[in-house]
């Protein structure tokens, strides 16, 4: 099936609009809201085996998606940690938010936005953050927002500071801070890891509210496979290294502009990787460390499918699961050697498309039967059969977000379901002419199994079927901050669109105080057709504009 193109944007309008029905998922109160748990992982691409990756065990996100409405293609807009979650948790593009970095707030930088939820918060229910969900730091007030978009303060794990220390044994017996990182858990500082003490906290919490009359909303922010690979050491031995293929294409494209490469800084100041003495920028790491690198990562996102597993079962022994919204998704991919690339930092497909699915009580999957494990835990070390098929795919549907809508006011009218709050909204913001209601309503066709046959305006409209992502560049060529520029280092950015039929990104000049870009400025242009090059190897744009562009491709 051709994919289409899905934005992050989306995520908090399904929320929303699979919370305004207020239909209840078990007997009881026809008002009851459901509550909601939302799943941020950290640099996770679709390596999952419900996304058709035979080779990943992730038994536990797999049945998960097979109650859920599984989105195909659903994208970030910028790949890169700070920028892509303020995007989707305020529901506004990069260039609204102003941030591109890690260095600012959003609220004080470009405007005082509502978040997803800021927005439950003020309407009844209790909002608790465990992990990473906003990026720490200046990015959210180094407060993770608090107190606007949580009822209690956000919790951290004690372990996380341990994160890039010397915890790493290298074959020389002593501690390295190394990319490639597994160990035996018992030997770590406080004997356990971030990811498993924030699964703990959020059953803590979860066991709490069980208690409490008010719906809840707890984001769980994941940090695996996010660098550096540190993990316990047994989820190793998925993956023998004989099983470990290669990217399928781990060279720099030849038809690639300069500025669009990045030279993932970070990977190269691990010890590990240092004692590899690589060439900047462009490599290439030795074979057999690649296969390593890869056998790491999925090692990582079978911890963190246990991680998941866990969680989801603390859900079915509180009987909380026919009664609570699960939403699981990344901030943005990551590239394992593809393109001669080892980090997100670009517009490919491979470190901007990202998982994304939707469990709704009574709507993507029936509602538990009373005493039946709904979300039994799943040991990946057990034999596996393959993935479950996704309860609910999405391939195309209703794209509205795509164009100058404002997310959050999206979400608070349609959570609310109050027309006066319609009106309240549009004397605010007169840019926002969609009629608020009926869209929040017609995006809950999609958890009914109705979908675009509905909307025929999706097919007929190529503006429905675009997803926007965008990169900003400190220069034309690969330099020592190309992967995260500073806001004041910014010169170029690349505004990337993704259709079913093609990805095409140009290269442009940015002017960082006044946050403008310069479309008669162009550096350099991309354009695959993903029919023929799905992996996005072979750039005709200049083929396409017969050659007239200066020539800034790589030798």
């Amino acid at each position: 099936m051709p994919p289409s193109s899905r934005s992050l944007l989306w995520l908090g309008l399904v929320l929303g609009a699979v919370c305004a029905s207020r239909e209840p998922a078990a007997p009881g109160n026809a008002t009851d809201p459901l509550n909601v748990l939302l799943i941020i992982v950290d640099d996770l691409r679709p390596s999952l085996g419900c996304y058709g990756n035979k080779l990943i065990r992730s038994p536990n996100i797999d049945q998960l998606a097979s109650r859920s409405l599984l989105f195909q293609n659903a994208f970030a807009q910028q790949a890169v940690c700070a920028p892509s979650r303020v995007s989707f948790l305020t529901g506004r593009r990069p260039d609204t938010t102003r941030l591109y970095d890690f260095n600012s707030y959003w609220r004080v930088h470009a405007g005082n936005f509502s978040t997803i939820p800021q927005y439950f918060k003020e309407n009844g229910y209790v909002t608790m953050s465990v992990g990473k969900v906003f990026h720490p730091g200046i990015s959210s007030n180094h407060s993770d927002d608090s107190p606007y978009s949580w009822s209690v303060p956000p919790y951290h794990p004690s372990s996380e500071k341990y994160e890039n220390t010397k915890t790493c044994r290298g074959p020389d017996g002593e501690l390295h801070a190394n990319l490639l990182c597994p160990v035996d858990v018992l030997d770590v500082p406080e004997g356990t890891l971030p990811d498993m003490q924030s699964t703990e906290q959020a059953i803590q919490l979860l066991g709490k509210m069980k208690t409490l009359a008010s719906p809840f909303f707890l984001a769980v922010g994941y940090h695996k496979p996010h660098i550096p690979f540190r993990y316990p050491k047994e989820f190793q031995k998925l993956y023998p290294l004989e099983n470990v293929s290669l990217a399928p294409d781990p060279q720099v494209p030849a038809g690639l502009p300069l500025v669009a490469y990045n030279p993932w800084m970070d990977l190269r100041q691990r010890e590990d990787v240092q004692a590899l003495n690589l060439s900047v920028p462009y490599g290439p790491i030795p074979a057999d460390f690649q296969r390593k690198i890869r056998q790491s990562y999925f090692a990582c996102v079978s911890y963190l499918d246990t991680q998941v597993g866990r969680l989801l079962s603390a859900l079915d022994d509180l009987q909380l699961a026919s009664s609570t919204i699960v939403a699981l998704t990344s901030d943005h991919g990551w590239a394992l050697g593809e393109h001669g690339e080892w980090a997100k930092y670009s517009n490919f497909d491979v470190t901007t498309r990202v998982p994304l699915m939707f469990y709704v009580p009574g709507r993507t999957a029936p509602l538990p039967v009373e005493g039946e494990k709904f979300f039994p835990y799943l040991d990946p070390f057990d034999s596996v059969s393959e993935a479950p098929e996704p309860g609910m795919e999405m391939q195309n549907g209703p794209s509205f977000l795509l164009r100058d809508v404002k997310l959050d006011y999206l979400v608070k009218v349609v959570v609310l379901d109050r027309p006066c709050r319609c009106k309240e909204r549009l004397e605010l913001w007169p840019r926002v002419t969609v009629n608020f209601n009926r869209k929040g309503r017609n995006l809950l066709k999609l958890f009914e199994g109705r979908g675009e046959e509905e909307e025929p305006h999706v097919r007929g409209n190529p503006r429905e079927l675009v997803a926007y992502s965008q990169y900003p560049r400190p220069a034309d060529s690969p330099q020592w901050n190309s992967d995260k520029p500073s806001l004041e280092d910014i010169k170029v950015m690349g505004y990337s669109i993704r259709t079913v039929d093609y990805r095409y990104t140009v290269w442009v000049g940015f002017n960082p105080q006044e946050f403008l870009a310069n479309f008669s400025d162009i550096h350099a242009g991309e354009l695959y057709f993903v029919a023929s090059d799905p992996l996005q190897d072979h750039n005709v744009y200049n083929d396409s504009l017969g050659g007239t562009l200066p020539q800034s491709f790589m030798p």
